[in-house]
């Protein structure tokens, strides 16, 4: 399986200058070599733009998108993940908690994630496949 962070599916509905096309790319040939799911957090993310929220639920499921709660596993590794970020040095205003569902969720119960935020995901989520549209 293949997670998906919400800048990607923000990128792609609101066609960002910078980064939707590419995005949009990235995600076809996801959905294309694979199954590819939205965690709860990511979800959650992405339904915070819209409004009405329904013809976002049915663009994600006419694009192959599924939904994948995040697992008790992985919601223990988030915060194991958000614990160190904090002894790091780090601030709550600079990574929320969604960040680390999204991260944990990805390594835990897919194997690669979708995002442009390659060099958090990387650090925090070792052994994570990372397919960052930009590169």
């Amino acid at each position: 399986m293949i997670a998906v962070d919400s800048s990607i599916i923000i990128d792609v509905i609101y066609s960002d200058p910078d980064f939707g096309e590419s995005s949009a790319m990235a995600l076809s040939d996801a959905v294309d070599s694979g199954q590819v799911v939205i965690c709860d957090a990511a979800l959650a993310e992405v339904c915070a733009y819209a409004d009405p929220i329904e013809p976002l639920i049915e663009t994600l499921a006419r694009s192959g998108i599924h939904f994948s709660a995040v697992t008790e596993q992985a919601a223990i590794r988030a915060g194991v993940m958000q614990h160190r970020f904090r002894s790091r040095g780090g601030s709550g205003k600079e990574r929320m908690v969604s960040d680390f569902l999204i991260g944990a969720h990805a390594l835990i119960q897919c194997g690669t994630l979708i995002t442009r935020d390659v060099g958090f995901y990387r650090d925090y989520f070792k052994g994570l496949k990372i397919i960052n549209p930009t590169a």
